[in-house]
């Protein structure tokens, strides 16, 4: 029987007849079909300005010097998440301060956030986990409160939706960043993007991701030089993404709301079919959020590297977000200890993410509810009720 992967990316004939066009036209790397690109997500999202980045994590690297973090500065965010959350702090010569988490929707807790703000606080990281907001609303007090800014990590949350707001909106946020990676809701190959109400950011972000270089004529310092005339304003880097992928992303988010929608339906037969197991809880929406589920992960209270391995054996596609980011070797080393976030590594030791994908079929989501059944009754002689017959 055909493994089930626990993610992969959607590429229709669309999608490719799009990257071909643009491989036919006379513009491949620096064209128009960034700004075309850029404009479709900030019109979805509800947003002034969108930069679009080789990478979410270039995005967010970017977001970190744009806000101004440098050597000595601290930023406060959530250890449950990619390294790449944390590191573009490092990236600046700042420090990243790690806040514990909710214990049930598994983003940062705002009360750990104000445990951890010092004078040397720049800014906040919170993680959208899973494709559910943060309390974003709460953190944004917290950071008017104490003149720091928020970057909000997205990357899991195109889509999603917090109090009546698209994440990217930036209305609790100063800059939020998005990721095009190949399993995210929309894909660019890698890919990424930050969004922003702000005029100074925009620049500022336009700049660092070509060189620091400009052509703006609002922004260049000689104004009376020719067309060609350019300036490096800054240590940039060279973070630009390219038509080609662009012309990927503008394809895919045509499909977008239908591929949240899938993510949903998939979401909402696994909870009404795990909902009898007292081994296993998964996180619930607030009554404010719309989740776009990104991944579904679980918590499983024993067993879970068991169950983990049986999984794999019978060819169900899993995986584990996240091992806290300051437990990596290369934070320990940095100074981070075991024991900084004990709900974070409580999360961690518990946690499984079943495979969630547009593409999924019926059978493929039950055939998975069935194979978790059969193990867990294995493994805890559980006995549980029938698979719901239909999983949408």
């Amino acid at each position: 029987m055909k493994n089930i992967p626990y993610a992969r990316q959607y590429v229709d004939s669309k999608d490719i007849k799009a990257v071909i066009d643009v491989l036919r036209s006379d513009y491949i790397t620096q064209g128009p079909r960034i700004g075309e690109f850029e404009k479709k997500v900030a019109d979805y999202c509800e947003v002034k300005y969108a930069v679009a980045f080789n990478s979410g994590t270039s995005a967010l690297h970017a977001a970190c010097f744009a806000a101004g973090i440098k050597k000595g500065d601290e930023a406060v965010t959530s250890p449950i998440s990619f390294a790449a959350s944390s590191n573009c702090v490092l990236y600046c010569g700042g420090k990243p301060k790690f806040a514990d988490i909710l214990e049930g929707a598994v983003s940062i807790d705002p009360v750990e956030i104000l445990k951890s703000i010092t004078k040397k606080t720049k800014a906040i990281i919170p993680v959208d986990y899973a494709g559910h907001p943060a309390e974003l609303k709460e953190i944004r007090k917290i950071a008017l409160r104490h003149n720091l800014i928020v970057i909000e990590d997205g990357a899991h949350a195109l889509g999603a939706e917090y109090r009546g707001r698209k994440v990217g909106s930036c209305r609790y946020s100063d800059m939020t960043i998005l990721s095009f990676h190949a399993v995210k809701h929309v894909t660019t190959g890698e890919g990424g993007m930050v969004l922003t109400n702000s005029r100074d950011f925009y620049n500022m972000l336009v700049m660092f991701r070509s060189h620091g270089i400009t052509r703006d004529r609002h922004v260049l310092i000689d104004k009376n030089k020719d067309w060609w005339f350019y300036e490096m304003h800054l240590l940039g880097f060279n973070y630009r993404i390219t038509d080609i992928q662009c012309a990927l992303g503008l394809s895919q988010m045509d499909k977008l709301d239908v591929f949240i929608n899938k993510r949903r339906k998939i979401a909402g037969f696994y909870k009404r079919s795990l909902s009898g197991i007292d081994e296993v809880s998964y996180l619930e929406e607030k009554k404010y959020v719309r989740s776009s589920w990104h991944i579904f992960p679980v918590r499983i209270k024993n067993n879970r590297d068991k169950i983990f391995d049986k999984l794999k054996v019978a060819g169900i596609g899993t995986n584990i977000h996240y091992i806290p980011i300051y437990l990596h070797p290369y934070y320990k080393k940095l100074g981070y200890k075991k024991g900084l976030c004990p709900r974070a590594e409580k999360y961690y030791d518990e946690t499984l993410t079943l495979p969630l994908y547009p593409a999924m079929s019926d059978s493929e989501v039950i055939r998975v509810i069935k194979v978790i059944r059969k193990i867990m009754r294995g493994v805890t002689g559980s006995s549980f009720g029938q698979v719901p017959s239909r999983a949408r």
